[in-house]
């Protein structure tokens, strides 16, 4: 009998010394798309901020308080928003992390913003995120506008050059997936392009989940469609290659937005020859040069050390850089306080060229960091090479034809 209590006082403070441990971690979600569709990408920007959370936990955590990862998986919209309802009512984390697809970040920070949970965005890009008035919604990654804008610049000063041509002579289309994240990047391209005077001579929506683009590629082969701009997620970009391969059409020029143009999963499916040449609007990559992005190598180097492999794309580094400054900025509020962290944030400082991805941090008050701007990278020889602005290009583009 006397044995009997023994145990169970034991268990019981072993289960009470377990409970203050937890209480004394710093509870943070990550909310991401870990499965589904979307799930590669995903994983890809999980791991960047899992790294994140390791290095700073290796270094004595945030507040003096190790942190504490709870996961939370969101495939959609719709699930977004009850991951985030569990992550803020029934796990009580203390901040969201997040979310690399905008219609899942756009949905699940309308959950935190009314539970006064901070959010910080990692990687998704739709501008609207930031639009809405919130005042613990903060993203240090580029918007949609900003890839449209750096679009311009890539048919302006590279592809028109290249082919000796006007921008205005070439035949352009914009074909993008109909959801918040598609249909953002192509609007504000087509308003970057009309206001550069360029000619847009077809706009193609569809849906993500589509099996069949084959009569989409006939209307841009019958257009004689000389570039297409192209904003997806990764199933639909290996879909779109094996198809417009099919169809025997071959535009001069691809541009992608980011999604699955930056996957080497992607490039594999497609073929490197079928991949040869396409430009890829996106999050700093892995070959460009170190000079502006201090940090970017050893980044890689963890990286494969955690995950036996190299990253997959940049949205990893993306997720890392941007957690690093939003922990940094939690650190100076001294407290989980949301009106400590939003002047914490607003007040960020961080020069252009001082981080892993190359970007600095500067943030409005809609909580937008203006610091962060993407960079062109192109396909060659299967591996994605930054190509533009020159500052950070690895290699000279290559113009006027599609794989080799």
């Amino acid at each position: 009998m006397k044995f009997k209590k023994e145990l169970g006082a034991l268990l019981l403070a072993l289960v009470g010394a377990v409970g203050v441990a937890q209480a004394q971690d710093l509870k943070l979600g990550a909310l991401y798309p870990l499965s589904g569709g979307l799930a590669l990408l995903g994983d890809e920007s999980y791991r960047g901020f899992e790294l994140a959370v390791e290095k700073r936990n290796a270094e004595g955590g945030l507040l003096g308080k190790k942190i504490q990862i709870v996961k939370g998986d969101a495939v959609d919209a719709a699930q977004a928003v009850g991951t985030a309802r569990k992550l803020t009512s029934v796990e009580n984390v203390q901040a969201i992390f997040g979310s690399y697809a905008s219609p899942i970040s756009f949905a699940a920070t309308q959950v935190s913003e009314l539970a006064g949970v901070p959010y910080f965005e990692l990687g998704a890009i739709s501008d609207p995120i930031t639009e809405r008035g919130y005042k613990y919604v903060f993203r240090t990654n580029p918007t949609s506008k900003n890839f449209a804008d750096r679009t311009i610049d890539v048919i302006n000063d590279i592809i028109a050059p290249g082919m000796k041509v006007k921008p205005a002579d070439l035949r352009i289309a914009i074909v993008h997936e109909d959801a918040l994240y598609g249909t953002t990047v192509a609007k504000y391209q087509a308003e970057a392009a009309k206001k550069a005077g360029l000619n847009i001579v077809e706009t193609l929506p569809y849906s993500a989940k589509a099996v069949d683009l084959s009569s989409l590629i006939l209307r841009l082969k019958g257009a004689k469609v000389d570039l297409v701009l192209h904003t997806a997620y990764q199933n639909d970009t290996v879909l779109f290659f094996r198809q417009i391969k099919e169809a025997s059409y071959a535009p001069k020029a691809v541009i992608g937005t980011g999604g699955g143009y930056s996957l080497q999963d992607t490039m594999r499916a497609v073929g490197p020859e079928n991949m040869h040449g396409v430009f890829d609007i996106d999050f700093t990559q892995y070959l460009t040069k170190e000079a502006g992005a201090p940090g970017l190598q050893a980044f890689v180097d963890a990286y494969t050390k955690r995950y036996g492999a190299a990253p997959r794309s940049g949205h990893s580094l993306a997720n890392f850089a941007g957690a690093k400054i939003f922990f940094d900025a939690i650190q100076r509020a001294g407290s989980m306080d949301k009106d400590k962290i939003r002047t914490a944030v607003l007040a960020t400082d961080v020069a252009v060229g001082t981080t892993p991805t190359g970007w600095g941090a500067k943030f409005d008050q809609a909580g937008q960091n203006n610091r962060g701007l993407p960079s062109v990278m192109q396909w060659l020889d299967g591996k994605l090479v930054t190509v533009y602005p020159p500052d950070a290009a690895l290699a000279a583009p290559v113009v006027g034809k599609i794989g080799k």
